[in-house]
C-alpha cells in the first residue's frame, strides 16, 4: 500500500509544480522560479504586489498563516477571481491552483501594488470592484 501512496503523493507534487509554473508564467514571471524554495515565495510576493520583506513573516508562527491567506486572496484578485477563490488557494491548493493555471484566468495586475482593482468574477457575472460614481444633478 505504501507504493501506491508514494505514487499518488508524487503525482500531486508534480501537479502542484506544473500549476505553479503556469501561474507564474501567466503573471509574466519565469516559470522555473516556482521550483526554487524560498525564491518562489519572493516571486509570488512580487506577483501580488507585496514587499519582499514579507518573506520573513512566513517564518513567524501563526503570522505565517495570516500572511498565507492575505497572499492567496491577493493572488486570486490579481487574476480576477473572488476572495473565496483566494481562500481556496490556501486551504485546497491541490484543486484551486490547477484551476487557476489551466482555466481562462488572466493576470490583471496586483491590486496590492496600488493599481486600480480588477473586476471580480462572481458565478459567471462580472461585477466591478468599485461602483461608478452617482450622477450629479445639473440646474
Amino acid at each position: 500500500m505504501s507504493g501506491l501512496f508514494l505514487i499518488i503523493y508524487l503525482a500531486i507534487i508534480v501537479l502542484l509544480f506544473a500549476s505553479l509554473w503556469i501561474v507564474y508564467a501567466k503573471a509574466g514571471q519565469p516559470g522555473w522560479s516556482a521550483l526554487i524554495p524560498i525564491y518562489n515565495i519572493w516571486v509570488l510576493l512580487k506577483i501580488v504586489g507585496r514587499p519582499g520583506w514579507w518573506l520573513i513573516l512566513y517564518i513567524v508562527p501563526i503570522v505565517n498563516i495570516v500572511i498565507a491567506f492575505i497572499v492567496g486572496i491577493d493572488l486570486a484578485h490579481s487574476f480576477g477571481k473572488s476572495t473565496g477563490f483566494g481562500v481556496g488557494l490556501v486551504l485546497l491548493w491541490f484543486i484551486f491552483y490547477p484551476i487557476l493555471a489551466w482555466g481562462d484566468a488572466t493576470y490583471q495586475g496586483s491590486p496590492a501594488s496600488g493599481m486600480s482593482p480588477a473586476p471580480v468574477s462572481t458565478g459567471g457575472y462580472s461585477v466591478p470592484a468599485v461602483p461608478p460614481p452617482p450622477p450629479t444633478a445639473q440646474n
